[in-house]
């Protein structure tokens, strides 16, 4: 009798990016171009994303095929873009703000190192981020990018760099397409709209399980690394931590994040937002800062002595962080929607207090081991561009330590009950940016005037609304 085979098993077909060098299976980044096209082939990618932030942390850019991405192709947006307002509204010239006479091509430069899929698309697409230079090829100093940019080379110039870790708050909300109506929680699945009161609840997570399951798909398809989430106070608010890093890279990070959940969120009929103060009598939400500063050769955590004590930078860059933050409160707090969120008896600080794991105060010291020593900056709204928030804070700190600037006692009770030691609208945080002569130091002063234009431009744009407010208290009462 012929002898019985066991039937071999079909193996699996072995996909295109699997049969990759290790180096370009990675989800995110490439080392160079040569690099750059076996990674986009392999992937069967058809269209290119090149995107960049403006002012405002939106995204801008190109799409364009493949092919032409791979081509040298020479890609440019007109500078005017870094120049209007969030509504799209150029405003008036002034002694320190002024358009570019012929509104010239500014090069959108892609960093490689950025590369990775939109997975929301339905044909194959890929994004990158790209800096932005002059037809020269020089830098720019306005753009977001290269004011971080230039922060963290004044760290480098000292041996150092910061590591900083941020977390972002966020509202999902009904979809509404009438500005005039609030807003309100969406429903989750049990059909009923989440109430307030939730903070860390798992329950509240999971009202909105399936939306979360595509944030976390999303992020793993582009190599976005999120480190936890958790339902916030807030009805329908979220708040999302990231692994600690390269403030660029975080940047990227954050400016990535805030598409990705949008996305998801659009996906489940739901809007998210990271607007500061999207619901009237609910918290705002924030986007917190972590930071610490190593040396780079030692990767010795500068905040701290040999012995484990906290070193004289730490408290320098605390007092700078004091002294610096409340005029650099317009790149932390853009809109003036973000000042809602920074008033008395809500649950964000409105002082420039520091201390030990006091989440009253500004700036808090949680507790850690002496290597992880750091100083958590509460004060930025989510509504912040990333970039820009991440050069502010880390500018204040730095400024700090270069002066020696001696902070106050740290605080140990709440610091909520006293005066608002910041400034209580965006004009007047644009006017305290502009009249701090160390912030044309570090940022420059094109950055500064043209910054502090815009923003009073979209100021000019929101007096031009009436409120509901006005409608209810003046219409009959005047």
């Amino acid at each position: 009798m012929p002898s019985k085979k066991t039937p071999l098993k079909a193996s699996k077909p072995v996909s295109k990016v699997a049969a990759l060098p290790p180096s370009l299976r990675s989800a995110r980044g490439v080392n160079d171009w040569k690099e750059a096209v076996q990674w986009l082939r392999a992937r069967g990618i058809e269209d290119i994303e090149c995107i960049t932030p403006d002012l405002a942390g939106v995204p801008r850019g190109k799409m364009m095929p493949t092919s032409k991405f791979t081509s040298n192709t020479s890609l440019a947006l007109p500078s005017a873009i870094y120049r209007h307002t969030i509504s799209g509204e150029y405003p008036d010239e002034t002694e320190s703000f002024r358009y570019e006479p012929r509104d010239s091509d500014l090069k959108l430069v892609p960093d490689l190192s950025t590369l990775s899929i939109v997975p929301w698309e339905t044909d194959p697409t890929a994004q990158v981020i790209c800096d932005i230079v002059n037809s020269e090829g020089g830098e720019v100093s306005y753009t977001p990018r290269n004011v971080l940019k230039r922060i963290l080379a004044l760290y480098a110039e000292r041996g150092w760099k910061p590591v900083v870790a941020p977390e972002i708050e966020f509202y999902l909300v009904a979809t509404n397409d009438d500005p005039d109506y609030p807003l309100h929680p969406p429903k989750g699945r049990s059909g009923r709209s989440i109430l307030g009161g939730q903070g860390y609840s798992i329950a509240g997570i999971n009202e909105f399980d399936e939306l979360i399951d595509d944030i976390y798909h999303f992020s793993e398809k582009q190599g976005l690394e999120i480190d936890t989430l958790i339902h916030e106070e807030g009805p329908a608010q979220l708040e999302i931590n990231l692994r600690h890093g390269d403030p660029i890279e975080l940047a990227d990070q954050v400016f990535m994040f805030k598409r990705t959940i949008r996305e998801a969120a659009l996906k489940h009929n739901i809007y998210a937002t990271f607007m500061a103060k999207p619901m009237q009598g609910q918290p705002g939400s924030a986007m917190h800062i972590h930071q610490s500063v190593v040396n780079i050769k030692t990767g010795k955590n500068v905040f701290t002595d040999l012995d484990g004590s906290p070193s004289p930078e730490f408290f320098h860059f605390i007092g700078g962080m004091q002294k610096y933050v409340p005029s650099a409160m317009a790149m932390l707090a853009p809109y003036v929607n973000s000042y809602r969120r920074l008033a008395p008896n809500m649950s964000c600080p409105v002082n420039n207090a520091w201390g030990y794991d006091n989440r009253t105060t500004a700036f808090r010291v949680p507790v850690s081991d002496p290597q992880a020593r750091r100083v958590e900056n509460r004060l930025p709204s989510s509504d912040a561009n990333p970039y820009l928030a991440l050069a502010a804070s880390l500018a204040s700190g730095l400024l700090g330590i270069m002066r020696q600037i001696e902070p106050t006692a740290p605080t140990d009770d709440a610091a909520n009950e006293g005066s608002i030691d910041l400034p209580r609208g965006l004009l007047e945080a644009v006017s305290l940016m502009e009249d701090e002569p160390a912030f044309e130091e570090v940022f420059g002063k094109e950055f500064i005037g043209i910054y502090a234009g815009v923003k009073r431009g979209e100021f000019e744009t929101f007096m031009q609304v009436i409120s509901p407010w006005e409608r209810e208290f003046l219409l009959l009462n005047v």
